[in-house]
């Protein structure tokens, strides 16, 4: 079952189905290593919801919670 990132709760970890969006937006994560397959995970949430800081392949990266519903995960 697909979701997005911008749908799964705090801590949990999942594994990146496809990335959907403008080809630029696409292309800049590809290039950052975010492919699928990829293990994601939500380290932080903002107080107000936006934007969440996700760890990728040892690293952690703010992302906006509308850039985070165009990455579609499925559960580990």
């Amino acid at each position: 079952m697909l979701t997005s990132l911008a749908d799964i709760p705090l801590g949990r970890t999942a594994k990146v189905a496809h990335i959907d969006g403008p080809r630029a937006f696409r292309r800049r994560l590809l290039e950052m290593g975010l492919v699928p397959g990829t293990e994601i995970r939500v380290v932080t949430i903002a107080p107000l919801g936006d934007p969440l800081r996700i760890e990728v392949r040892g690293g952690q990266w703010s992302i906006r919670r509308n850039e985070a519903a165009q990455i579609a995960i499925e559960p580990p």
